[in-house]
């Protein structure tokens, strides 16, 4: 059989970073259902000549979490205490997970954030008035963000999927497929998983995870 030493070495090289690239520790952000949320449905939900406040930091450098929470509806029922993240954004996006969309009776596509062409509608209560929208309401696909020099560090490029090993040496470790990474210099190493798929793995916040 013949032999091509150019190859072998080429995919020795590719077994290797993959091994290294394994190796490296990711903190996990549980990302509980939260808004982003334009300025103009800010105004509406909340009134004109007020501000978000701020409630804590977010580990993504420019963001932060608010004390100002909304409420949405859908055909079966209602979600509150939807958490506002800020600062504002162009289009309204509220992001909810499975078990949500069930008690809304809605069904939100999974959606890279920021793409709401044809996703789901749903009406959006504040304290000062209500709107529906006829799209921004997503479920998120699961994501990593890194920061370029930590993305060059492992070997891994915007758009890239990934398999994620979590919850190692607890009672439902799993391997989470078709994981996006995301590569910003606004970003901050991290990934992110909704609460249900926190849940199904039993892994939190703060929690370490390895591409595989």
């Amino acid at each position: 059989m013949d032999q091509n030493p150019e190859l072998a070495q080429q995919i020795t090289a590719k077994v290797v970073e993959r091994m290294e690239r394994s190796k490296t520790q990711i903190p996990i952000g549980v990302s509980n259902r939260h808004a982003h949320l334009s300025q103009d449905h800010w105004d509406v939900l909340f009134g004109k000549d007020t501000q978000p406040r701020k409630f804590r930091a977010v580990k993504q450098p420019g963001f932060w979490a608010a004390y100002e929470t909304i409420k949405i509806e859908g055909p079966k029922g209602e979600v509150n205490n939807i958490r506002l993240v800020a600062p504002h954004r162009p289009k309204t996006q509220i992001e909810i997970s499975k078990t949500d969309a069930s008690v809304l009776g809605l069904r939100p596509p999974v959606r890279d954030s920021g793409q709401l062409d044809g996703s789901a509608p749903v009406r959006i209560i504040g304290p000062k008035g209500t709107i529906e929208i006829k799209e921004g309401l997503i479920i998120a696909r699961r994501h990593i963000h890194f920061h370029p020099l930590e993305a060059q560090a492992m070997g891994v490029k915007d758009g890239e999927v990934v398999r994620v090993r979590a919850g190692t040496g607890g009672p439902r470790a799993l391997i989470f497929e078709d994981v996006l990474i995301r590569v910003s210099d606004k970003f901050s190493l991290e990934l992110h998983l909704d609460t249900d798929e926190a849940n199904a793995a039993w892994v939190k916040s703060g929690d370490i995870v390895n591409i595989c």
